[in-house]
């Protein structure tokens, strides 16, 4: 056989080994991380809700999500174990006396629109609206003397049917 045709089969075998000894390295740490939990510690689970730890038990874990409300997690279900200032920054809003200097984006548009009643004189602005709104057809009226009108040829037939003069 050729070496370059066992070339690609080798670059797939080594792109393997290195994907999965990276997963194996992510997956070592993350237990490390979940085994040295403290009670006391902040910690986000991996569906993004902020608690502290209370009990450590062997697959489980006791988490305070708000005062006074308790909730048994799984160890898995811990996605980081966060610093103390980190929490407290991010739950409590304990800030390092941070200040924005971008603008603050309002919560509707109502302030990005322009007044157009400003622009209009008095009397536009009294005017009733026009609705452009779909209407129904007004009915033909019935002539009074019961036959049918100028329209409608006595016979009843029109142009173009059988029959027809």
């Amino acid at each position: 056989m050729n070496l370059v045709t066992l070339l690609p089969f080798i670059v797939l075998i080594g792109a393997m080994f290195l994907m999965t000894r990276s997963a194996k390295k992510k997956q070592q740490a993350a237990a490390q991380m979940r085994d040295h939990m403290a009670p006391g510690a902040g910690v986000r689970t991996i569906g993004g809700m902020y608690a502290t730890v209370k009990e450590v038990g062997e697959d489980t874990v006791t988490l305070e999500v708000a005062p006074g409300v308790h909730a048994i997690y799984a160890k898995n279900a811990i996605g980081a174990v966060l610093e103390d200032a980190e929490y407290n920054r991010i739950v409590h809003g304990a800030g390092d006396g941070l200040t924005i200097d971008t603008p603050v984006v309002p919560d509707d548009a109502s302030s990005l629109t322009l007044d157009k009643d400003a622009d209009k004189s008095a009397d536009e602005a009294d005017a009733p609206k026009l609705d452009l709104g779909k209407k129904d057809a007004p009915e033909a009226e019935e002539p009074k003397d019961g036959r049918p009108g100028d329209d409608e040829p006595k016979d009843g037939k029109a142009d173009g049917e059988a029959g027809a003069k």
